[in-house]
């Protein structure tokens, strides 16, 4: 029976694909084997030592520690391309309100109210006040073709504007989902200059943080829109209100609500609304369960922002052991599990290694069921971080 600690509201479509026989499901709950998680805060958490994984029903891994998490054998895994249609669907409709004064004339409309026959009139004469610009023809510049990058630049080609992308770190996959209209840009310099829009999807990170500020924002048109739907300090609040204050930069549209922020009629401030539609949280649970499931079951890694993608698609042989040992990445320690194993007399079926920055981690199958001292043995080989063994 594995158990599943839940620390946010997670979607009943997302747990209802846990076997009901084999997990049990719960927001408290003692020695959880793993987590599941939205936005709530665990930079702090104390965790038990049962915990081995976590799974965040969503892209954004900033609430977790996923680097300490990772030097201590847990996998952090996230959902990348579970909610990006709705995100997509907001940065649209971001674009289309740094074009037309959207609000404030419904703001305006709402202050006829009681003026019976007259409102026809009064709409038609005040309405030369709210006068924006299409988006038709206009280049919009998306740094970060991610799965939510990709989807917004080819909407943005299919609503007439002209598209230059910038991702250094393009993933194939990713290349394939792009239109073949959309313009890639060389350096990040070629984006800024070029384009009336900008919209940011990259993740925050010490290298990203501050992203627009004073620096790149000179690097601009003047009269550029910025649109910032992915995280908050992607952007330099005082640098792009000082850009706002001189007409660099026009309207700036962000789901991170900040003090300094409001009241300024250039910028509109939503309450971080992108992953907020139902599907996207059903999507980001059924994902995230099936990514703990995998783990827990069979110990593949998919999708992990600590450790390295690794699976082993075939069953574990029957009366076997798969063996899921993480480990640091360095030299020699591969050779001294097979050492082990062999001294134990313990036949080796298949056996996979992968590894990411210095962790590695590594898929063993074995001929019978491994007896708890060599599973200790594996334990006290120098770099283990964790040795967990799953039965057929």
């Amino acid at each position: 029976m594995y158990k599943i600690q839940t620390l946010d509201r997670i979607s009943a479509k997302g747990l209802d694909n846990f076997p009901r026989d084999d997990y049990e499901i719960a927001s408290e709950i003692v020695k959880p084997d793993a987590i599941l998680v939205r936005s709530h805060d665990m930079l702090s958490m104390q965790l038990d030592s049962s915990v081995k994984a976590i799974a965040r029903a969503g892209a954004g891994v900033n609430n977790i520690p996923y680097k300490d998490l990772g030097q201590k054998g847990v996998v952090v895994f996230n959902t990348p391309g579970a909610n990006a249609n709705a995100v997509k669907e907001l940065v649209i409709l971001a674009i289309l309100l740094a074009s037309r004064p959207i609000i404030q004339a419904n703001q305006w409309v709402e202050t006829l109210k009681g003026k019976g026959a007259e409102i026809a009139g009064l709409a038609e004469k005040g309405k030369k006040d709210f006068i924006g610009n299409e988006i038709k023809g206009k280049t919009l510049g998306v740094i970060g073709l991610g799965a939510i990058g990709a989807q917004v630049a080819n909407i943005a080609v299919e609503l007439g504007m002209n598209v230059i992308g910038y991702d250094p770190y393009l993933s194939v996959d990713a290349a394939w989902s792009l239109n073949h209209q959309v313009k890639h840009a060389e350096t990040l310099d070629t984006l800024l200059a070029k384009s009336d829009y900008i919209t940011v999807h990259v993740p925050e990170t010490p290298d990203t943080k501050g992203l627009i500020n004073t620096s790149t924002i000179k690097n601009m048109k003047d009269g550029v829109k910025i649109i910032n739907i992915a995280r908050g300090g992607l952007v330099n609040n005082e640098d792009i209100l000082a850009a706002i204050k001189t007409g660099k930069v026009s309207k700036l549209v962000t789901d991170f609500t900040a003090e300094e922020l409001l009241s300024n009629e250039n910028v509109i401030c939503l309450p971080h609304l992108g992953a907020s539609t139902p599907e996207a949280e059903e999507n980001c649970a059924v994902m995230a369960v099936k990514e703990l499931m995998d783990f827990l079951e069979a110990g593949n890694i998919e999708h992990s922002v600590n450790f390295p993608k690794c699976r082993m698609d075939s069953p574990i042989p029957a009366g076997g052991t798969r063996l899921c040992i993480s480990n640091k990445n360095v030299a020699g320690v591969v050779s001294k599990f097979t050492s082990v194993l062999g001294d134990a007399s313990y036949n080796i079926a298949s056996m996979i290694n992968q590894n990411r920055n210095d962790l590695a981690y590594n898929l063993i199958d074995v001929d019978g069921k491994v007896d708890k001292a060599t599973i200790e043995k594996l334990s006290k080989i120098d770099g283990v971080i964790d040795v967990r063994p799953i039965y057929a």
